[in-house]
């Protein structure tokens, strides 16, 4: 509703968001966490929305400067690790005014988010998707400048070069190129003043996987409806591989 732009004083939403309020008392689960920080932020209650996000800031895992929030610290879940970590990023620029210090915090989320993405643009499944690239999307706003330009040089293995212009007139376009080589280093380049996302995709075939199945049972009833005779035959096929 918040996202409809509906007013915080509608009593639906007025009350949902003091049920809501109540429950930042148990941080423990990070999914809920990072919601109840976009939602706060969403409905403009400051005070709860920092007393959340520093929590959040908190428990974050940090590699390399980049930064994501997963479930648990055993979490494997790539898709859901993708979704809190949007949520996050949701929450972080959607209050006003932003600072550089807070699109510099969001760009960190935006460099792990954008190395989760498969080569079609996706993410895991269709749910983490769906935030992930509303996220993204805010973020391209927050950031995007049509002044500035910038020459993006991929150097392959044998050599050669690929060169990617990102200008005025092209920034919002999808540019690719098909890479020859595929063994070796490839370098990248950037020079410039424009953002630039860049992604190399590795397209590969795997042979058919053989059954593993080590055990087979098959049930078959046969039943003669010519017959008076209730006596039923059920035949039981059982094999071990």
């Amino acid at each position: 509703m918040l996202e409809l732009n509906m007013s915080v004083s509608d009593p639906v939403v007025n009350r949902s968001l003091s049920c809501l309020r109540n429950s930042t008392t148990d941080l423990t689960n990070t999914y809920t966490t990072a919601l109840l920080a976009y939602t706060f932020t969403l409905a403009g209650d400051m005070e709860t929305r920092t007393q959340l996000l520093q929590h959040l800031d908190k428990i974050a895992l940090q590699e390399g400067g980049l930064l994501h929030w997963t479930q648990t610290s055993s979490e494997t879940s790539a898709s859901l690790a993708v979704e809190i970590s949007s949520y996050v990023l949701l929450a972080s620029l959607s209050a006003s005014p932003l600072s550089a210090a807070d699109l510099g915090y969001a760009s960190r989320i935006v460099r792990w988010l954008v190395r989760q993405q498969n080569s079609y643009g996706g993410f895991s499944s269709t749910q983490d998707t769906v935030v992930a690239l509303q996220a993204l999307s805010l973020y391209s706003t927050k950031v995007f400048s049509k002044e500035g330009a910038s020459t993006v040089t991929v150097q392959t293995p044998s050599g050669g070069q690929h060169l990617f212009d990102v200008n005025q007139n092209n920034k919002l376009l999808y540019q690719e190129r098909a890479l020859q080589d595929t063994k070796g280093k490839y370098t990248v380049e950037v020079k410039g003043s424009a953002c630039a996302s860049v992604q190399l995709s590795l397209h590969y075939n795997i042979p058919t996987p053989t059954d593993g199945t080590s055990l087979s049972i098959q049930v078959k009833p046969e039943v003669d409806c010519s017959s008076n005779s209730l006596r039923k035959t059920v035949k039981l096929n059982i094999k071990s591989l």
